[in-house]
C-alpha cells in the first residue's frame, strides 16, 4: 500500500492550501485515515483523522474550526483543505492510514501505513 502526498507548498499567513493523499497499491481497506505533522525539532503531532465507514472527524484544538478533513471513497483519497494558516502551521504533513479498528484515531502509534510527507510553509 502507498500514500502518496500533494499540495503543500509556500503561503502566506492568512491564506489556504489543501494537502491530498491517495492510496493505492494491493486491495486496501481503510478503517481509518489521518494527518500528522512535524516541525522541526518537534515531535509529530496529530492534526486531523477521519473515520472511513462513518466519516466522523477529529482535529487537534489548534487547528479546529481551520482546517477541515474529507474523502472521497471512490478514489480511496483524503483530503486536508486548511484555511486561515498561521505561522506555526509550518511543518512537514504526513498522511497515514491504518488497516484495522484500533482504538485512538490521534495516536501516530496506530496508523501503519505513512506517506513520504509534504512541506507546508506559512510566511508572516
Amino acid at each position: 500500500v502507498q500514500l502518496v502526498e500533494s499540495g503543500g507548498g509556500l503561503v502566506q499567513a492568512g491564506g489556504s492550501l489543501r494537502l491530498s493523499c491517495a492510496a493505492s497499491g494491493r486491495t486496501f481497506s481503510s478503517y481509518a485515515m489521518g494527518w500528522f505533522r512535524q516541525a522541526p525539532g518537534k515531535e509529530r503531532e496529530f492534526v486531523a483523522a477521519i473515520r472511513w465507514s462513518s466519516g466522523s472527524t477529529y482535529y487537534a484544538d489548534s487547528v479546529k474550526g481551520r482546517f477541515t478533513i474529507s474523502r472521497d471513497n471512490a478514489k480511496n483519497t483524503v483530503y486536508l483543505q486548511m484555511n486561515s494558516l498561521k505561522p506555526e502551521d509550518t511543518a512537514v504533513y504526513y498522511c497515514a492510514a491504518r488497516d484495522y479498528s484500533g482504538r485512538s484515531v490521534s495516536s501516530r502509534y496506530e496508523y501503519n501505513y505513512w506517506g513520504q510527507g509534504t512541506q507546508v510553509t506559512v510566511s508572516s
